[in-house]
């Protein structure tokens, strides 16, 4: 039974390590796009937004 949850959790982070991906590569997007655009608020936002990505990412892989 401790290995169907383990193998269960451990497919949860797979899954959520993907979506991270993704949403770090549009955060990343968005703040080139932002960055080109000389656009100061949109860059603090995503700058903002990728902090908190990289720390959930951080959690997950510890």
């Amino acid at each position: 039974m401790k290995q169907i949850v383990k193998t269960s959790g451990q497919k949860i982070i797979n899954n959520r390590i993907g979506v991270l991906r993704l949403e770090l590569d549009y955060e990343l997007a968005t703040l080139y796009e932002a960055m080109q655009n000389k656009d100061s608020k949109k860059k603090t936002e995503c700058k903002l937004k990728l902090e908190k990505l990289r720390k959930e990412w951080m959690k997950l892989q510890a």
